[in-house]
Parts: structure tokens; sequence; C-alpha cells
């Protein structure tokens, strides 16, 4: 097996999150709301934990990778916090979504989330290039 360099992960990861964007596109496209909030928190995952490697930062779970990203981008300015708020959200309806029993997102909801997903991923693209 090849070892695999920090960028070769940070480019791996911030690939799948706008990969998993065309996903959440397809997934809209055939009303399927709660697999589109998922795959949105995803995508967002994604780039966040590419941010996270690019400084150095391993984290295990999805909770911490949240803390780690509040304190170290969102606190510090780096990451506008009406933008990062969109993480947080995402995590919380990905989660009701995934687990509560007879609940389904509508097409008002995630189509007002997408363009913001689209937004915070790109600034998390730009944060990665500087």
């Amino acid at each position: 097996m090849i070892e695999k360099s920090p960028d070769d992960y940070i480019e791996y990861r911030i690939h799948k999150s706008f990969e998993t964007l065309k996903e959440v596109q397809v997934h809209i496209q055939n009303k399927f709301w709660n697999t589109a909030v998922n795959r949105m928190y995803y995508a967002c995952f994604y780039a966040v934990i590419a941010l996270l490697v690019k400084d150095k930062l391993e984290i295990s779970s999805h909770s911490g990778v949240r803390q780690i990203f509040g304190q170290k981008y969102v606190k510090t300015g780096v990451i506008n916090k009406e933008l990062a708020k969109l993480y947080t959200d995402l995590f919380e309806k990905r989660h009701k979504g995934d687990y509560n029993d007879f609940f389904d997102f509508d097409e008002e909801t995630v189509t007002d989330l997408f363009p913001k997903t689209e937004l915070f991923i790109v600034a998390i693209n730009e944060l990665l290039k500087k």
C-alpha cells in the first residue's frame, strides 16, 4: 500500500465534499429530502475534516470535529459565524432526519439549505488554498 501524504488526504476530502454536493442535487431532484439533508451535512463534514488535517488536528468524533471547528475557526473569526452556524444546524437536522421516526424534511427547508451549504464548502475550500 502506498503511503498517502496529508496533502493527498486534504485533496481527497475536499473532492469528496464537492462530489457529495452533486449527490445532493440528485436527491433534491428526486424529492429525497431527508437524504439530501444527510448528504449536505456530510459534504460540510468532509470539508471541515480537510481543514483540520491541513492544520494537523486529528479528531475522531463528529461532535469533536464540531467543537474544534468552533474553537479554532469560528471563535477566532476565520469563518463567519452565520456561515458556521449552518454546520451545526445541518448536524442537528441530519441527526433528526436519520434517527427520528415519522419525521421528514420538506422541499422549502432543503432548497433553503442547499445554497448555504455550497457557500460553506466554497469558503472552506478557499481557506485550504491559503
